[in-house]
C-alpha cells in the first residue's frame, strides 16, 4: 500500500472529503453575506422627485396644472410601507396617502399642484416626504421623515381691458377737448402698458392736431384704471363741415412684448361727429356786430337830440 508522509493513501481521502465539504459551506456562506451586509439593516427610504422646476400658468383658459414625478428607493432588504406627506405652499394638490415598496426596489408616484385663477406672479416651495411607518409587517419603532423639495413657479401672464368715457361726441370746427380713457391691467403682475393713437396719421391728414401727454404707463395688477387723456383739435376746413371720424386708441402690454412673443393690445374707438361751419376770422365777427349795433343806437340818439334842439327853437 502507498503512503504519503507516513499516511496511507485511503486515509488521506478520508480526511480530504470533510475538508473539501467545509469549504464549500463557508463559501456559499460568504457568498450570501456579502449583499446582505450591502443592505440597511434599518428601516430606510430615499424620496427623489423630478422635475425639481414645476411651471405654472394661471391665465383664464389654462389648466393651472403643474406635476412632478417622485420616486420612492427602499435600500433594506425588507418590504416598506411608507406614509406620503405633502406641504403644498397653500397650493392645492393630489398625491398618494402612502406607497409600499418591496425590498431593494423602487416605486414611482405622480404628485399634482394646481394654481388659483389669475393668482399673482409668485414662487411656492412644495414639500414631499416620505416616513417609514412599517417594516416587514412590524410598524416602525423609530420613524425618520426623508424630504424632497420641487419648486412651483407661477408664470406671469398680460391681460388688459380698455374703456372710453365719451364714446361718441359731437364737436364744432376747430375745438380742442380732451377725450379720457381707461386702461385696466387684468394680469398678474405690474406691467407697463404702451400708449398710442392707432390711426393717427389718418386723422392729422384730415386735419386733427393730435397729442399724447403720456406714451406710457406702469399699472400694478388688478388696480384701479389708469386714466389717459387724449388733446385733440378738430379740423379747421374752411366752410361747412358735418363729417364722422374714428379716433383709434390703443394700449398695448410691454411685458407680452418682451416676454410672452405676441404683443397683447385693446383698441378702443370713439366717434367724433364734426358739425358746423369754420370762416377764417369768424371767431370776430360777434364782437363786430356788437360794436356796429352800439354804435347805430348811439347815432340814431343823435338824430333824436338834433331833432328836439330844431323844435325848441
Amino acid at each position: 500500500m502507498c503512503s504519503f508522509w507516513g499516511y496511507p493513501v485511503n486515509t488521506m481521502r478520508v480526511v480530504r472529503l470533510p475538508i473539501f465539504l467545509l469549504s464549500i459551506y463557508a463559501i456559499s456562506v460568504l457568498s450570501m453575506a456579502a449583499p446582505a451586509a450591502a443592505q440597511s439593516p434599518n428601516p430606510d427610504i430615499d424620496i427623489q422627485c423630478s422635475p425639481s422646476n414645476i411651471p405654472i400658468d394661471v391665465y383664464p383658459g389654462s389648466t393651472r396644472v403643474g406635476i412632478t414625478y417622485c420616486t420612492a428607493t427602499n435600500p433594506t432588504g425588507y418590504s416598506e410601507t411608507v406614509r406620503i406627506t405633502i406641504t403644498s405652499g397653500g397650493l392645492a394638490f393630489a398625491g398618494p396617502g402612502s406607497v409600499t415598496v418591496g425590498a431593494t426596489s423602487s416605486i414611482t408616484f405622480e404628485v399634482t399642484v394646481r394654481g388659483d385663477l389669475r393668482m399673482p406672479e409668485t414662487t411656492r416651495v412644495v414639500s414631499i416626504a416620505g416616513t417609514v411607518e412599517t417594516f416587514n409587517g412590524a410598524p416602525n419603532p423609530n420613524p425618520v421623515q426623508k424630504t424632497a423639495n420641487v419648486m412651483v413657479v407661477v408664470k406671469q401672464f398680460s391681460r388688459l381691458q380698455v374703456e372710453a368715457s365719451e364714446p361718441f361726441k359731437q364737436l364744432r370746427p376747430k375745438v380742442d377737448y380732451y377725450f379720457e380713457f381707461k386702461v385696466y391691467n387684468q394680469g398678474n403682475a405690474l406691467d407697463k402698458f404702451n400708449i398710442e393713437v392707432d390711426n393717427r396719421d389718418e386723422l392729422e391728414e384730415a386735419g386733427f392736431q393730435i397729442s399724447l401727454p403720456l406714451i406710457s404707463t406702469e399699472i400694478d395688477a388688478q388696480a384701479p384704471a389708469q386714466k389717459v387723456n387724449v388733446l385733440t383739435r378738430t379740423p379747421k376746413i374752411q366752410g361747412w363741415t358735418d363729417n364722422y371720424y374714428q379716433l383709434q386708441f390703443k394700449a398695448t402690454s410691454d411685458f407680452s412684448v418682451r416676454t410672452e412673443g405676441i404683443p397683447n393690445y385693446q383698441v378702443q374707438m370713439v366717434t367724433v361727429y364734426v358739425r358746423g361751419v369754420y370762416l377764417p376770422g369768424f371767431e370776430i365777427i360777434p364782437t363786430l356786430s356788437m360794436l356796429a349795433f352800439a354804435a347805430a343806437i348811439a347815432y340814431r340818439r343823435m338824430d333824436e337830440d338834433e331833432i328836439e334842439l330844431i323844435e325848441e327853437v
